[in-house]
C-alpha cells in the first residue's frame, strides 16, 4: 500500500508521527453516525442528478461504462454563487503559523467539526497518482447538499473501485505517510473568516476547508497535499502539462509545460501540431517527476478545464462530465444546452473525461527533457533557453505572469503582473526545498530550459501559433538561439516580428522585470522561516550589474 490508512494497537499513541490534534480531529469525524460512506459512481451520480440546485442537461455522457455511470447520464450542471473562483486568501498553513497561532486554529476547526455533527455528509475515498509508481489514498467528507461537487470530485480524481483497489495494492509504499483526509463544509460561516478558511497540516496529510463551495477548493486542496507527499520521496511536484514526442531517429522529447491558469499551458499541451508528430499525453494540470529516473506521473485522469472557450457549435464540450458555474438555454431542438464563454461570469468550469484525449497516458516511463517556464511578461522575447541550472531554477522560482478569473481577487489584481514560483501558487511546504526539487532536474536530470512569453512582447502580442511553432523547432533541434544581450545563460530565438534592440529604454525595461524578482526574493528571505540560497539572489544581482 502507498499510505497507511490502517495501525497496529501497539502504535495508536502519542509518539506517533503519523498522528497529530489535527489528523485526529478530522479523521474522527469521518466515522459520525452522520457520516453515510458512498463508494458507487452510478449512485453518486445519481445523487447529484437529483439535487435541488442541479441543473440536468440534455447533453449525454460519453464513455458511461467505463467510467461507472447510468448508460443514459447526463451533464450536470451546478452553479455555485458570487465566489467562482480559488480564495489564496483564506489558506491557513499550521507549520507556518506560531503555537499560538495553530492553538487558536484548531480549536476553531473543533468547534466547526462540533456544529457539523449536526448536519448528514457523504464521504467516499479516491486514489490521487495512476501508476503504481506513484499513488495514494484520499478520502474526503462533504455535507448532503453538495452532491454535485462530491461527484465532480469522484470523476476528477480516481475512485477507489474494485479495478484500483487491485492497482493501489501493488503501488509503492511510502513509509510514514498517512492517507490524505478531506474534510469540507460549505455551511460553516463565521465573521472573523469572511472568505471561508483552509487549514491545511502538512506533515500529516489532513486538510479542512470551511465556508467555501468553490470545487476548486476540493480538488487542489486535494492535489497540494499529494505533492507534499511526493516532494517528501524523491518527486518532483509539478502544476503544469507534460507531452512526450517520440521520435524515430532521436531520443523521445518529454516536454514539461509550467504555466497559471490562462496562460496557455494546456493549450500547448494538447495540441497535437497537426498530427506531425506521435505523441503522448500525460495530463495538463498535475504531475510528478521522479528525480532518481526521470519519469512522470500523472494525479488524475480528468481535466478541470475553462469553458470559456468553447460552444455548443464545436466539439469541446463533448466529453463533458460535470460544469460548474455556467448558463443553461434551449437549443432548435428545446434541448437544455451550455451556455459559455464566461457570459454569466467568470471561469465557468467544467470536468472532461480523460476520453478526450485519445493519446493519454498515465505515466511516462522516458526522462525529462525540457521544462518550459510560460510568463506574461512583456519585457521578454517570445522564445528564451536558459543553460545553467541555478539560472534554469532561479528564473522558475521568480516565474512573472498574472492572474485570472480562475482566483477569488479584483479586476485590478488581474492587471498586474506577479511573482509565482514554479506557477504553483498551492505550495504547502518551503519554497526553498521547491527550489532544490526542481534544480535537481535540470542539475542532475540534465533537462533543458525555455521560457515562453505568451502574453506580448513590448506590446506586441505573441500568437500562440508562433510558441507551437517554436515547440517544435525544438522537437527537431533546428532552433538557433541568439545570445540576449550580454546576460550570461540567456539566449533568444530570434523572430523578425520581434526584434531585440540594445537600447538603454529597453534595458531599463528589462531591469525593471529583474530587480521585481529581486525583490520578491530578497521579501521572501525576511519574512518566511526557510530562506531561499544565497545562489538565487546572486543569478538576479548578475544579471542587474550585467544589464547597467
Amino acid at each position: 500500500m502507498s499510505t497507511q490508512q490502517f495501525f497496529n494497537n501497539d502504535t495508536i499513541n502519542a509518539q506517533n508521527p503519523a498522528l497529530s490534534r489535527m489528523k485526529v480531529l478530522v479523521e474522527t469525524a469521518f466515522y459520525g453516525q452522520n457520516v453515510t460512506a458512498i463508494q458507487n459512481a452510478n449512485a453518486i451520480y445519481e445523487l447529484a442528478k437529483n439535487n435541488p440546485d442541479t441543473i440536468v442537461t440534455d447533453l449525454p455522457v460519453r464513455h458511461t461504462d467505463d467510467l461507472g455511470l447510468p448508460v443514459d447520464a447526463k451533464v450536470l450542471v451546478y452553479n455555485h454563487g458570487r465566489i467562482v473562483g480559488r480564495t489564496a486568501k483564506a489558506r491557513r498553513i499550521l507549520q507556518e503559523e506560531s503555537p499560538e497561532q495553530v492553538t487558536e486554529l484548531l480549536n476553531y476547526l473543533q468547534e466547526a467539526i462540533y456544529a457539523g455533527n449536526r448536519q448528514a455528509f457523504w464521504r467516499s475515498d479516491v486514489v490521487v497518482g495512476l501508476d503504481e509508481a506513484f499513488m495514494v489514498k484520499a478520502h474526503v467528507c462533504i455535507p448532503k447538499g453538495y452532491e454535485h461537487n462530491l461527484y465532480s470530485y469522484i470523476m476528477n480524481f480516481q475512485l477507489l473501485n474494485e479495478q484500483y483497489k487491485k492497482i493501489y495494492a501493488r503501488s509503492k509504499a511510502f513509509a510514514n505517510e498517512p492517507d490524505i483526509y478531506l474534510y469540507v463544509d460549505p455551511n460553516f460561516h463565521d465573521d472573523r473568516f469572511p472568505d471561508g478558511l483552509a487549514i491545511f497540516d502538512r506533515d500529516h496529510n489532513v486538510a479542512a476547508i470551511l465556508g467555501m463551495r468553490y470545487f476548486g477548493e476540493m480538488k487542489k486542496g486535494t492535489l497540494t497535499l499529494a505533492w507534499s507527499i511526493a516532494h517528501r520521496h524523491g518527486y518532483t511536484a509539478c502544476h503544469g502539462g507534460l507531452k512526450a514526442f517520440h521520435l524515430q531517429n532521436q531520443p523521445d522529447a518529454v516536454f514539461a509545460m509550467y504555466g497559471l491558469s490562462g496562460s496557455g499551458k494546456s493549450t500547448l499541451t494538447l495540441a497535437n501540431h497537426h498530427d506531425k508528430y506521435d505523441i503522448t499525453v500525460l495530463h495538463d494540470d498535475a504531475f510528478v517527476i521522479s528525480r532518481q529516473d526521470g519519469s512522470s506521473t500523472a494525479l488524475e485522469p480528468s481535466y478541470f478545464d475553462k469553458t470559456h472557450d468553447y460552444t455548443m457549435a464545436g466539439h469541446g464540450l463533448d466529453y463533458c462530465l460535470t460544469v460548474m458555474n455556467n448558463g443553461v438555454t434551449l437549443n432548435q431542438d428545446g434541448q437544455k444546452v451550455l451556455v459559455t464563454e464566461d457570459i454569466r461570469n467568470g471561469n465557468g468550469r467544467m470536468v472532461k473525461s480523460r476520453y478526450i484525449t485519445k493519446n493519454r497516458v498515465d505515466h511516462e516511463t522516458q526522462p525529462i527533457s525540457a521544462l518550459f517556464w510560460i510568463m506574461k511578461d512583456s519585457s521578454l522575447p517570445p522564445v528564451m533557453k536558459v543553460t545553467d541550472p541555478v539560472a534554469a531554477a532561479t528564473i522558475g522560482l521568480t516565474l512573472a505572469t498574472k492572474h485570472s478569473t480562475a482566483e477569488n481577487v479584483s479586476a485590478a489584481e488581474m492587471q498586474k503582473v506577479v511573482i509565482v514560483p514554479y506557477a504553483n501558487p498551492f505550495r504547502l511546504y518551503p519554497l526553498a526545498e521547491d527550489y532544490q526539487d526542481f534544480k535537481a532536474l535540470f542539475d542532475q536530470r540534465h533537462a533543458a530550459c525555455y521560457i515562453l512569453n505568451t502574453s506580448a512582447f513590448l506590446d506586441q502580442d505573441i500568437p500562440k501559433e508562433l510558441t507551437l511553432d517554436a515547440v517544435e523547432a525544438i522537437v527537431d533541434a533546428r532552433a538557433e538561439f541568439k545570445p540576449f544581450l550580454n546576460i550570461s545563460g540567456l539566449s533568444y530565438l530570434p523572430y523578425d516580428q520581434y526584434p531585440v534592440k540594445d537600447t538603454p529604454a529597453y534595458r531599463s525595461l528589462l531591469k525593471q522585470g529583474f530587480e521585481q524578482r529581486l525583490t520578491f526574493v530578497e521579501q521572501h528571505n525576511a519574512t518566511r522561516k526557510h530562506p531561499l540560497p544565497d545562489e538565487c539572489h546572486d543569478f538576479l544581482d548578475q544579471v542587474l550589474r550585467q544589464l547597467s
